[in-house]
């Protein structure tokens, strides 16, 4: 018996490429909780030698660990960060050490993480923006926050007014 064929709600056929990545997207967070089943609890000090000796687990747990509450990814940073904002669109907390301060943000959908980064954007900075979480802080920091933790560095030119008057 033919199967009948997908549509789109223009009425189009799906393209190949989105029927693949739609089937990578649900494998994926169908593996998801099978992966982060198998993490251990175990102390930061354990988890430090076996990121040393091997770089690929480090970079899988930190892309398992996603999305994450402030205080785990707070913890991989190697801070215990202070919460300042606790509301229904997001949690960010304060980390404060001799390296660094930085902020961690959470965002319980995507949608406010959107927003959140779409504000952003009229101010100049960089941000490391991983799946429903932001960290702002300094380029040098975030380069370090990465292997740690996952996420992409994005950098904001600003689009706001400028400190400096213009010419007229």
């Amino acid at each position: 018996m033919p199967q009948p064929q997908l549509r789109t709600r223009t009425g189009r056929a799906p393209s190949a490429t989105r029927l693949v990545r739609g089937a990578a997207v649900g494998a994926s967070l169908a593996l998801l909780p099978l992966a982060t089943a198998c993490g251990g609890a175990e102390d930061d000090s354990a988890v430090g030698k076996k990121a040393s000796k091997t770089p690929a687990i480090s970079a899988v747990k930190a892309e398992v660990v996603a999305p994450a509450k402030v205080e785990v990814i707070a913890s991989l940073t190697n801070c215990k960060a202070k919460i300042r904002v606790e509301a229904d669109e997001l949690r960010q907390g304060v980390c404060h050490t001799k390296k660094a301060d930085y902020l961690i943000t959470t965002f319980p959908e995507e949608r406010f993480q959107q927003t959140w980064l779409d504000t952003a954007g009229m101010y100049q900075g960089d941000f490391l923006v991983g799946f429903r979480w932001v960290i702002s802080a300094e380029l040098q920091s975030l380069e370090q926050f990465r292997p740690k933790v996952g996420g992409t560095i994005v950098h904001m030119s600003g689009m706001g007014p400028s400190a400096a008057p213009s010419p007229s």
